[in-house]
């Protein structure tokens, strides 16, 4: 009995210690918002559709999410080639001897120059639909991403002929990509919050003085946002995107929600629904925890080292002379 006693006292005493124990709570701005400000990184390993491997899973076994982590260190922990994206889950699941860039005339990145990943048990970053998959596209899409496709040269007269990316102009919004450049920092007034990525320095200004968004005339290649509270959440509602911008086939019909909630103090959780019904079937959503980092963020200076679009497009002139020649 004196055991018995003995136990249900050291039981109490736990769970005495647990009650008193602080939550944590949201650290608050001098203007009483919640403070998202810092630098934050997506550095994460799942992918963002659910691969077919996992139909009806939305989440790893512990033993899984081992083998997975164990798989990672084996292929991904040396000088051998990078694993951009979902490439490297996609990796994981075949596991291969070695793992090899698919670019066998150009080379590639070594991994040397990407972060660890960060692995959790989730099976993908999309969370509606329930299957993890982001909606087929509609028939219109269908046509118009095959018209563009077929529209595109294969052979460059300019950068223009080139993605927003290559030629350093924007990876736009939501960028989804990670472990590549992928930091933003987060910076807060009473009226405003500006979101820096680290890619190509981009900046976004939002308001949140609650004014409405601008006329449909005026389009942007990041869209017009518009910020407000939703008790400890950030909201930005996104509209008005420009014909030039691109996020997976949808232009300027887009329209973006995006959700900040720092839920502890090293994790942001950034959710975002898209919606374009000239697009998708159905709008989706996916959410992708952000990562805090002590490290300060750099200068991305991608103009200034951008010799992947000089070499495209030399290389194109070469073709071309060549090509002349044989002709001739």
């Amino acid at each position: 009995m004196k055991k018995i006693a003995l136990a249900i006292v050291v039981v109490a005493a736990a769970a005495t210690l647990s009650a008193q124990k602080p939550r944590w709570t949201v650290p608050r701005t001098v203007d009483g918002q919640p403070d998202l400000q810092g630098t934050w990184a997506n550095n994460n390993a799942t992918p963002l559709e659910r691969p077919l491997e996992f139909a009806g899973r939305p989440t790893l076994t512990e033993a899984e999410l081992a083998t997975l982590k164990a798989r990672s260190a084996r292929l991904f922990s040396g000088e051998g080639d990078a694993a951009f994206g979902d490439q490297l889950f996609a990796t994981l699941l075949t596991n291969p001897d070695k793992f090899t860039s698919s670019d066998g005339r150009t080379g590639d990145y070594n991994q040397f120059w990407l972060p660890d990943r960060v692995f959790d048990n989730r099976t993908s970053l999309v969370t509606d639909p329930p299957d993890g998959r982001i909606p087929a596209l509609t028939p219109e899409a269908q046509r118009r991403v095959a018209a563009e496709n077929a529209a595109r040269p294969a052979m460059p007269a300019g950068p223009e002929d080139r993605s927003l990316s290559e030629r350093c102009i924007t990876f736009g919004v939501p960028r989804t990509q990670p472990a590549y450049m992928s930091y933003y920092d987060i910076t807060q007034s009473r009226d405003a919050v500006v979101f820096r990525m680290e890619t190509i320095h981009d900046a976004r200004v939002i308001p949140l003085d609650g004014r409405p968004h601008q006329g449909r005339r005026i389009r942007n290649v990041l869209g017009d946002s518009r910020g407000h509270w939703e008790g400890d959440t950030l909201v930005v509602d996104t509209t008005n995107f420009s014909p030039k911008s691109n996020f997976r086939g949808s232009h300027e019909n887009l329209h973006l929600v995006e959700r900040f909630t720092r839920v502890s103090p090293d994790r942001l959780e950034y959710a975002f629904t898209a919606s374009d019904d000239t697009t998708w079937t159905r709008p989706w959503t996916a959410m992708i925890p952000f990562q805090r980092s002590r490290a300060p963020m750099y200068e991305y200076a991608c103009h200034e080292g951008n010799l992947g679009l000089a070499g495209i497009l030399s290389g194109t002139r070469a073709e071309e002379r060549a090509d002349q020649a044989v002709a001739k």
